[in-house]
């Protein structure tokens, strides 16, 4: 009664394009689709990165209002929409088909997710596994990375300067590691370069963590490997 009563007060808008009715409408939702492959310029070739969809647009609209603008709504049907690529990219592996999908987000810096209300990639990897859950996919969430002092904010840095930016400075959370010999997916939110998610991926190897795939809700500026 109380949530009827506050969506007739306070309608719901989509964070995407404004419309009314749900926090993600239909369209939008849908630009978030199939997993494809992209190789951003900073990232090796393994693991593959992956991505739902495309940073521009509704989309773009969608992840900053989540991200930035205290939309924590949105965090369902993007987690659903995460939890949806990551099945079917399990689908193409038929020997992890029995297995748990393990979840390391990529981490914010302190600063920011005090900013933001907590770390937001990791609350989008939490609603994918209660989706995945949902569905009897056994999933779980490693938060195993954190920020060191130093990192700056990333926007308008070369990626010479982004490098550097991370140099040393992605630790580990040894509360938040996986169980030995688990691989994992590294998940995020958009990907650009690819230097965060790189470091991110290189950090969990040191410390004999495998990463399968790295999965990411939008790309901006990458393309599909040749």
């Amino acid at each position: 009664m109380l949530r009827h009563l506050l969506d007739l007060l306070l309608p719901v808008e989509c964070g995407g394009c404004n419309a009314p009715g749900a926090a993600l409408c239909p369209r939008c939702a849908a630009l978030l689709s199939a997993p494809i492959q992209v190789r951003p310029p900073c990232c090796p070739a393994a693991p593959p990165v992956y991505a739902l969809g495309s940073y521009q647009g509704c989309l773009r609209a969608a992840l900053l209002a989540y991200k930035e603008r205290g939309r924590r709504d949105v965090a369902t049907p993007l987690g659903t929409a995460l939890a949806s690529g990551l099945l079917q990219l399990r689908s193409l592996d038929a020997d992890c088909a029995a297995e748990a999908v393990w979840m390391v987000p990529v981490p914010s810096r302190a600063s920011a997710a005090a900013r933001r209300g907590g770390q937001h990639v990791e609350l989008l990897a939490r609603q994918a596994a209660a989706a995945l859950a949902g569905v009897e996919v056994a999933a779980a969430v490693a938060p195993a990375l954190r920020m060191g002092r130093g990192v700056r904010d990333s926007v308008g840095l070369a990626r010479a300067a982004r490098r550097a930016n991370l140099a040393g400075r992605v630790l580990i959370r040894p509360a938040g590691l996986p169980p030995r010999g688990i691989p994992v997916v590294l998940v995020d939110d958009v990907v650009t370069t690819g230097t965060t998610a790189a470091a991110c991926a290189a950090t969990l190897l040191q410390t004999g963590v495998a990463v399968s795939a790295i999965v990411v809700l939008a790309a901006a500026g990458c393309h599909p490997p040749s």
